[in-house]
Order: C-alpha cells, then structure tokens, then sequence
C-alpha cells in the first residue's frame, strides 16, 4: 500500500494527508487509547513523522500529553482528534477514523492484556508491545 490519503477533524477545520505506507496498522486495546477514543478499542495506523502533514488548520491544533509516549493532538474547534506523536518511538499514530478513504488494513493488535471487548479475528494478540518498542512481546490467545 502506498498513495496519498486525505483526511480531517470533526468539523473539517483541520485537513491533513499521509503519504507512502504507514510503518504499521492494528488494534490497540491499552486503556488510554480506550478513554481517549471513547470506544472498546482503538484502530492505529502508524506513520514515519514527515509522512504526515497538516494541510489546513493547523492554528487550531491542540496537543495533551499524559505521557512522553503519547502526545495527541485534536482540533481545538469541535475536539476531534486526529493524532498522536509517539517521540520515543519517532512515529505518528493517525487514528484510522481520521483517514477514511485509507484502506485499513490491520496485521495486530497491542495491549491486548487490557482487552475489554475480545476480538476472534485471527489477528496476533500482544499483550503488551512488541519488544522492540519495550514490550515483552508475548502473545496471548484469542
């Protein structure tokens, strides 16, 4: 997968577009992503940085950081979110509701251990993260 995708925040105020292919694509089921998306689980699509670029609006992006690991970003006008900066891991997650005419296409699923709704896909289920990215790497079954 590779191409050009367009997307925006809630209100249309903020437009951005991903280029190339993102690094990866999956589920995360971590309790932060749970709060902040409002939903049982959070589709990612994980971008190198300077694939991701905010085309308009970018006066009206707002960024809250829990942690070092996850700085989200959101439109300050209407609250939609479009983003979020993982610095340690020098990537962008840009939440697949964000690009809608990207083809989803997940190959994992994160913090599986924090699962509240199971999902019986045939995906691979980490409980944590991949080790690479400091997690035990351990798989847990469907």
């Amino acid at each position: 997968m590779s191409g050009s995708y367009n997307g925006a925040c809630f209100c249309g105020a903020v437009e951005i577009t991903v280029s190339g292919a993102p690094n990866a694509m999956g589920y995360c089921h971590c309790r932060s992503c749970r709060s902040w998306s409002g939903g049982p689980v959070n589709a990612f699509s994980l971008w190198p940085p300077e694939a991701v670029k905010v085309t308009k609006g970018e006066e009206h992006v707002a960024t809250f950081s829990k942690t070092e690991m996850s700085h989200r970003q959101y439109c300050k006008l209407c609250g939609g979110h479009l983003m979020a900066r993982h610095p340690p891991l020098n990537m962008v997650d840009v939440f697949s509701a964000t690009i809608p005419d990207m083809p989803f296409e997940p190959a994992v699923h994160v913090n599986y251990g924090e699962a509240v709704l199971r999902i019986k896909d045939g995906l691979p289920k980490l409980k944590d993260f991949p080790a690479e990215f400091g997690g035990s790497g351990e798989m847990v079954p469907e």
